[in-house]
């Protein structure tokens, strides 16, 4: 658009914005609106620029909760946002999200978590997806000045460089993250310097001015069609209010909100409409005025909304399953562990082209395990895709491109290592569904678990920790045929599926694999044994283990593999319980960490009245795990200690 086209088209959006953000106010004064009501005010050029040259649906968005402009350009109405504030039962999340923490991730426009900076690899990902897919799609992923100082900052803007991705990160440079003022915050003259060190363009401008937000952008976007690199753009804008409702920015002094209002962006604006545009006082006086019933009608309505029922909106968490029920039968020979997951891997990418495995040394080397061995000579670069040590980045580009066609499998070096990516693996994948109604299909891969003299920082299990993220769903195989076939299933579920590999286990004795195809057969406990006297029910390496225990023992036990752990099914565990009234749950995580422990308290609970002896848990140490093989074979549940609590529990069978 030309300037005097831009102007009263952008007017319209700022002022509408200005008047909403006031009202968010006044409603949350008034007790009709609860929880973080923050606000715009200050930031509407900025929103309006930056929002006017993106195609709706097609660019890949993330923006933040001083953004209402950009919201309403790309489709939001005015009523869905109060309504959203207001958490009634017409909000575009049904209530179960917070005033900012919205979006239309089937438009493409990603629903923001408060983490900062770690929405922006969620575009980063999109936006590559798309772009593989043949779409000249292009990414806008906003910051405020406090989320540079962020890893995942880094991460993305270095993982969008070095596979060129044209995603334009724009900083919102409002001068305080929340009362921290930028002195404190960086110390390079600009932040937009910061391009230079991954040699992409960067620029800084007035974002009090809308038309120079506009033209920047646009600019940026011609230059990353030209180049296919990111782009960074700072935009000083304004804040001129707290940094939400409850909060008087004692702060800022009197000298600087003196000099903000001489930038103030609307009263900027609407001097351009009558000196560029030629519009009368009375023209303006129209636009406002339409702003104004334009809220006044939407309030009006979000007020007449009933409550969310808890009974509707408290669930799912999971997208359905039932959409993915056959694929193709597979057979193979004597084949080990280890080599059962590069057979999956092989089987998922060769049947499905928008598949890709992202991991680090994963390519030529292989995977530090091997377990990628061939791969990357098979299927190139761009289905076996070598990352920078970035957990946080890459676990959010995988998010990010499950929403744009991709379907992204992720090998964390070691499962302790996933621990980088918690928020984007338990508060980001796990909660998509929940939040946006829309799947998430993403396959992690950990490998786990001690008994090869690895030491603390290689050894975890962390089953416990990922079980308490509520919309991941968790698989613990032990035989070949259980990991091809949990590889496999978590792959073609809609939700983020994670398969813990125990190490220890990759070396087990070759056995064939026989998989029929059938999807639905596979999400199930597995039973090894047929027993009368006492149940097992064990995880990962910890199986093998009590199968060991059970060949020495005079005992006829029934031994389970929950299989997958959350959300786990415990009823056939249960009715041989009910059987056998007694439990012993062996876990190679410690005490307070393994979902044994919450096994084990819940099938107490459902069995108290069958039960003939105390429930026992046999578990790690409370320690970190050790390194010297002296130690860590003293740590790890061996069949010794199985022996002797089976003794205990059923007494001398002799």
């Amino acid at each position: 658009m030309k300037k005097e086209e831009l102007y009263p088209c952008a007017y319209q959006w700022m002022i509408l914005s200005r008047k909403m953000d006031e009202k968010f106010a006044e409603l949350f004064r008034k007790r009709y609106v609860k929880g973080t009501v923050t606000q715009g005010i200050g930031n509407e050029a900025t929103s309006a620029g930056m929002g006017l040259p993106l195609r709706p649906g097609k660019d890949i968005v993330s923006i933040m909760h001083r953004d209402v402009a950009t919201h309403l350009i790309l489709g939001s109405t005015p009523y869905q946002l109060f309504c959203q504030y207001m958490a009634n039962a017409d909000s575009p999340t049904h209530g179960r999200e917070g005033n900012a923490h919205h979006g239309n991730a089937g438009q493409r426009k990603f629903p923001m978590i408060s983490h900062l900076g770690d929405m922006m690899s969620l575009v980063v990902g999109g936006t590559w997806a798309a772009r593989k897919n043949g779409e000249d799609a292009f990414g806008l992923s906003i910051v405020g000045d406090g989320g540079t100082s962020t890893g995942d900052f880094h991460e993305s803007l270095n993982i969008a460089s070095v596979r060129k991705v044209p995603v334009l990160f724009l900083i919102e440079n409002n001068y305080y993250a929340y009362s921290v003022p930028t002195r404190l915050q960086y110390h390079c003259k600009k932040l937009s310097d910061r391009a230079v060190a991954y040699d992409i363009p960067g620029k800084t401008i007035d974002g009090t001015d809308v038309w120079e937000v506009y033209t920047a952008v646009c600019d940026a976007f011609e230059e990353m069609q030209r180049t296919s690199l990111p782009y960074l753009l700072e935009s000083m804008t304004l804040r001129l209010t707290g940094h939400a409702v409850y909060d008087n920015a004692e702060y800022v002094s009197a000298l600087e909100r003196e000099a903000w209002q001489s930038r103030e962006p609307l009263a900027k604006a609407r001097k351009a409409l009558a000196e560029i545009c030629s519009l009368t006082e009375q023209q303006i006086l129209d636009i406002e005025q339409t702003a104004a019933t334009q809220v006044e009608d939407a309030v009006r309505r979000a007020l007449a909304v009933a409550r969310p029922d808890p009974a509707r909106c408290l669930g799912p968490i999971f997208a359905s399953a039932d959409v993915n029920k056959k694929t193709d039968p597979y057979k193979a020979v004597n084949v080990k562990n280890i080599n059962a997951v590069t057979h999956a891997l092989d089987y998922i990418l060769a049947r499905n082209p928008s598949s890709f495995l992202m991991g680090m040394d994963i390519g030529p080397y292989g995977s530090a395990f091997k377990t990628c061995k061939g791969l990357y000579e098979k299927y190139g670069t761009n289905r076996v895709m070598d990352m920078p040590i970035a957990e946080s980045a890459i676990t959010g580009f995988a998010l990010g491109a499950s929403q744009t066609g991709g379907l992204p499998i992720i090998e964390y070096q070691f499962a302790d290592f996933a621990t980088e990516a918690t928020t984007q693996i338990g508060l980001n994948c796990g909660t998509w569904f929940f939040r946006s109604g829309r799947p998430a299909q993403i396959l992690l891969r950990l490998p786990c678990g001690g008994g090869i003299t690895l030491g603390a920082f290689h050894s975890g299990e962390f089953e416990g920790l990922w079980s308490r993220f509520p919309g991941l769903k968790i698989f613990y195989p032990c035989t070949p045929q259980e990991t091809f076939e949990a590889l496999v299933a978590g792959f073609y579920d809609p939700n983020p599926c994670m398969v813990l590999e125990h190490k220890l286990l990759y070396s087990s004795k070759g056995s064939d694999i026989d998989f029929d195809g059938n999807l639905d057969a596979i999400v199930r406990p597995r039973k090894y044994k047929e027993g009368s006297d006492l149940t097992i029910a064990a995880f990962g390496a910890a199986i093998e283990t009590s199968i060991a225990a059970i060949s020495e023992s005079s005992c006829s036990a029934e031994l389970w593999n929950p299989f997958v752990v959350s959300p786990m099914d415990m009823d056939p565990i249960i009715e041989s319980v009910k059987r056998t009234g007694r439990l012993l749950v062996v876990q190679e995580s410690n005490a307070l960490a393994g979902m044994g422990n919450h096994m084990a308290a819940i099938i107490g609970g459902a069995c108290f009245t069958e039960m003939k002896c105390p429930v026992e848990v046999i578990s790690a140490p409370f320690i970190p795990v050790p390194f010297a093989p002296e130690l860590e074979s003293a740590y790890r549940p061996n069949k010794e200690q199985v022996k002797q609590v089976i003794e205990k529990m059923i007494g001398d069978k002799k």
